[in-house]
């Protein structure tokens, strides 16, 4: 006689074993309907799972986030099945969940073409329709393997393959088509209505690329189609905000083949870069940072140190020169410990707090390159500090002000904050990672700020806390991050004297707000739309004539707004001012002065907003005014 506690703290007892569909159905025919899976004492299970003792148990619909889960995984399994209705010879491989959606890799032997997944779409529709029950069978490693190779699916049989011999795997079956899963699934195809296949790309079979090229299709899935609506609108938003076509239309920056990975910035895209670069070491010097610059070529013996050599030599590249082998510096922080070590150094001297804009290269594969938001040669607002054991919690308290200050200043405000602890394999004593954990922890907790845990997801050296901001479409963008780091200190043999007398190494603590200039840029760019606010503004204002009496005036107005760092254009053609006015929109600029013979004789400017409205009239020394307090203010345009 199991009892079932329920989620509120109500009880229901059962003469017998019961599933968790059973104890839906007990409490009511709606939920019954609405049930994907179940939680049983916290593990998420199909709606089958028979529960024989007493259990805490709740139900997973749709509008749970495990509920979202299920519904993607399953809809992975639902375009696998319709690929091997649509083309039976496609051999399947895997199918996981990835943020809003899915996707599964198809070996086949010809590109999938967009009438393809049309094809494919519309078999799903039709498997939904058709409320195929979806059964779990367990099996054990061998007949599993077995049974693939006899459905001719050799993709599959490898993965078995690699698995345990003595483990017992779980296969869900859906009419004629049984994949390898863990599950759980949702109890039914019809469940799975709400879905969209949205784009195909290629993808080595297990991230090598010495092995063959397989066809990945993704899609999304959602709980109704209101969800699904509002997630689709919300791609074709992110489209038309895609930081590569906003850029090329501005005139920002350009890639080419002969350089991947890397940036060839414009004057426009420059001037933000530069913008930013300003306003980080202006907070840098208000937070008593020290700037520094380190070389790009360092000898392996120093990454061979630090640890890195080890770990990450397949993303360094390298150059040989006077029989010696270089790394071009993926990373600034052995750098930094250099210039630690060159003098003694005082307790009195920490914390010491080191900043560099570094420029970083790594061997990123070609196929996740990205724009600005993934790249081989990057900018980092990097910094170091250097302090006690004592000092580690203060310091890491000021980071998250100025943080914060930061990221309020580019107009972000809503922040996601994630704590990662120790890891299986890590280098310290469990007592070390003891204090770092709870300096972080308290840290996060006096300023009463909310943060999820991530066990095991702190770096080998030590934990960390994550930033991630959320822009107006709703995207997370992990940025900023501050980790404990006692290992690189000690293996780089820095020290401090102690006020006893004692030779101590001092705490490293790497910390980034911005990550990568460019990437954050990138961000910045679908954030604004590339309508940016007038302190980052390439082009802050420009000076339309309406005939060329004007232009003396114009002339002397441009030098008197430069004298005074504001970032102006002149636009002297020959041409209609509605068009010119239109132009100039369409570059974003935000003000657009408009100046005739009117306005000459008075020493007035007639001001035009971005938006579109007319401000009216002013005098030159009330427009400069009015820009200086809305750079002062970094007002953020309404994206």
């Amino acid at each position: 006689m199991p009892v079932i506690t329920l989620p509120d703290g109500s009880q229901r007892t059962f003469e017998q074993a019961v599933s968790v569909l059973d104890v839906a159905a007990d409490i009511g025919a709606g939920l019954a309907k609405a049930t994907l899976a179940g939680k049983v004492n916290d593990v998420l299970v199909d709606g089958s799972f028979m529960i024989e003792n007493d259990a805490s148990v709740s139900i997973v619909t749709s509008r749970d986030e495990e509920g979202l889960e299920v519904i993607r995984h399953s809809a992975a399994h639902l375009l696998a099945q319709a690929v091997k209705q649509v083309f039976p010879s496609a051999q399947v491989t895997i199918g996981p969940v990835i943020d809003n959606g899915f996707f599964y890799d198809f070996a086949f032997e010809r590109p999938f073409t967009p009438d393809d997944i049309a094809l494919i779409e519309a078999r799903m529709s039709e498997l939904v329709d058709q409320q195929i029950d979806i059964e779990r069978i367990e099996i054990s490693r061998d007949d599993a393997v077995s049974f693939f190779r006899e459905k001719n699916e050799e993709y599959k049989a490898q993965i078995i393959e690699s698995i345990p011999q003595d483990e017992v795997l779980t296969l869900y079956r859906q009419g004629e088509f049984t994949d390898l899963c863990r599950g759980p699934h949702v109890p039914n195809t019809a469940s799975l209505k709400a879905f969209k296949l949205t784009k195909i790309a290629g993808a080595y079979w297990r991230g090598d690329s010495n092995n063959e090229m397989l066809q990945r299709i993704y899609g999304t899935a959602w709980g109704d189609a209101k969800a699904l609506k509002k997630h689709l609108n919300a791609i074709q938003e992110a489209e038309k905000r895609d930081h590569r076509k906003i850029a090329k239309s501005l005139d920002l920056f350009h890639i080419q083949e002969e350089a991947p990975g890397m940036i060839f910035w414009h004057d426009a895209g420059l001037s933000i870069y530069r913008s930013i670069e300003q306003y980080i070491r202006s907070k840098l010097q208000q937070n008593d940072y020290v700037e520094v610059r380190t070389p790009q070529l360092v000898d392996k013996s120093l990454w061979q140190k630090s640890g890195h050599w080890d770990k990450f030599r397949d993303d360094m590249f390298t150059v040989d020169s006077d029989s010696r082998e270089y790394a071009v510096k993926p990373m600034n922080c052995p750098c930094h410990v250099q210039i630690y070590n060159q003098g003694l150094k005082s307790y009195r001297d920490l914390p010491l707090r080191m900043a560099e804009f570094g420029s970083c290269h790594r061997n990123e594969p070609s196929g996740t390159l990205h724009g600005l938001m993934r790249l081989r040669n990057f900018i980092q607002d990097d910094a170091h500090i250097f302090c006690s054991e004592d000092q580690v919690q203060s310091e890491v308290s000021s980071f998250i002000d100025l943080l914060y200050e930061v990221y309020a200043d580019f107009g972000f405000t809503d922040i996601i904050i994630k704590l990662s602890t120790r890891p299986e394999k890590r280098v310290g004593s469990d007592d070390v990672w003891d204090k770092s954990e709870k300096a972080l922890e308290d840290a996060l907790n006096a300023k009463n700020l909310n943060w999820d845990l991530q066990p095991g997801e702190g770096a080998f050296y030590g934990p960390k806390i994550e930033f991630s901001l959320k822009d107006c479409l709703d995207r997370v963008w992990q940025c900023g991050t501050i980790q404990v780091d006692f290992s690189m200190p000690e293996r780089l043999d820095a020290q401090y004297i102690a006020e006893d007398g004692s030779k101590q190494s001092p705490v490293m603590l790497h910390r980034a707000i911005l990550g990568s200039l460019e990437r954050f840029i990138g961000i910045l760019i679908e954030e604004y739309a590339g309508k940016f606010p007038l302190w980052l503004a390439p082009t802050q204002v420009v000076l339309l004539t309406i005939t060329d009496k004007s232009d003396e005036y114009v002339a002397s107005i441009a030098k008197i707004l430069q004298k005074q760092g504001i970032r102006v254009k002149i636009d002297l053609r020959n041409e209609k001012i509605g068009f010119k006015i239109r132009e100039h929109t369409l570059k974003r600029i935000p003000y657009l002065v408009v100046i005739g013979e009117k306005e000459v004789d008075n020493n007035e400017l007639a001001v035009r907003a971005l938006s579109g409205k007319n401000m009216g009239n002013f005098t030159p020394e009330e427009f400069i005014a009015l820009l200086a307090n809305e750079i002062a203010e970094r007002n953020k345009l309404e994206p």
